[in-house]
């Protein structure tokens, strides 16, 4: 057997195992293909995933149901005002030993886990808000001098409440670029609400099984880095992450007048990732032209920002998304 059909073995059978997955979480998550599918894309990237959408979404349940089913541990952190960032990653206290000795000792946060549930992200304070930047872009924290290596594989899966804005604070440009995907929960169509309904308010309700584990899930993080992508397809993904940048050359005219900042090199190894997740999950080989234009928002929304003139005049960055994929790809975004 050739180098290339072990990959396409290895391959095939991945995207079996996953597609079981899918199954499984449909069990308890009704509907919400996209957000199934764009929440399981950040983690078999290693990424980390923000899911916005209103209070009773299921966002919640999605993240329990990641963890049993994938196989992680899941730890989850109310975010408040009044959390302070001790209370996420741990802290020394000082014990005393029973022949009266005493020395400090390390007691983990929740974030020493393997999937943590950040809800709410924007109730706490910046000064909480980034104790997380280290954990999500270096893997390890430092508490009292020491730094601490957090589990393998980590991902943080936070979610932010769209409607409420009083008493919050807004996530920093710094801390949403090490998201890798924004992940809009929209409402359900009225079957989908009739059986969820349905389904959560009866005698029996549905469970996960796990599918996966964390060798397989770290197995199937690094096959997607070995997905080969064809020079058209990364063409476009520059073009279209140049395209999105005002005050450059590339810059597309709608974004020069619209846009005060625009996304950095890192939503282009966002979009390349991910497209290789996204082709993964849908049993195919290569990634195509498509998946970079149904991913082009969720990687780029977050990176981008409005000035205040095309706020006033109603604008908003999913139609400009849309129409930078229309325009750059002669493609339509995928809602």
């Amino acid at each position: 057997m050739t180098d290339a059909d072990g990959l396409v073995a290895e391959i095939e059978a991945t995207g079996a195992r996953l597609a079981r997955t899918r199954e499984m979480i449909a069990r308890r998550i009704v509907g919400q293909e996209n957000v199934v599918e764009q929440t399981l894309i950040a983690i078999l990237c290693g990424g980390h995933g923000l899911l916005v959408g209103a209070p009773g979404l299921a966002k919640t349940r999605l993240v329990e149901t990641l963890g049993t089913v994938l196989g992680l541990s899941a730890n989850r952190v109310q975010f408040t005002p009044d959390l302070m960032p001790a209370d996420i990653l741990g802290a020394e206290v000082l014990e005393t030993g029973a022949d009266g000795s005493r020395a400090f000792k390390f007691i983990d946060g929740p974030i020493f886990c393997q999937l943590l549930m950040a809800d709410e992200i924007n109730r706490a304070s910046p000064r909480t808000q980034s104790a997380l930047l280290q954990a999500m872009q270096e893997k390890e924290v430092s508490v009292a001098g020491q730094r601490r290596l957090l589990p393998r594989p980590f991902h943080v899966l936070a979610t932010q409440n769209p409607i409420e804005q009083e008493g919050t604070y807004p996530l920093p440009e710094a801390q949403l670029d090490r998201f890798l995907l924004q992940i809009d929960v929209d409402y359900p169509s009225r079957d989908e609400e009739r059986e969820i309904v349905l389904s959560t308010t009866g005698v029996d309700e549905a469970t996960a099984e796990p599918v996966l584990d964390t060798a397989s899930l770290m197995a199937a993080q690094r096959l997607i880095r070995r997905l080969p992508v064809g020079e058209a397809v990364l063409d476009r993904i520059l073009d279209l992450v140049r395209a999105a940048r005002p005050g450059t050359d590339d810059a597309h005219p709608a974004v020069r007048d619209a846009v005060s900042w625009g996304p950095g090199p890192r939503a282009a190894q966002a979009l390349a990732l991910a497209i290789r997740a996204r082709a993964l999950v849908r049993g195919r080989l290569v990634p195509d032209l498509d998946d970079v234009a149904a991913l082009a928002h969720p990687v780029l929304i977050h990176r981008m920002a409005l000035g205040f003139a095309a706020r006033a005049e109603g604008q908003t960055l999913g139609d400009l998304i849309s129409r930078l994929v229309g325009d750059v790809m002669g493609l339509e975004a995928a809602a």
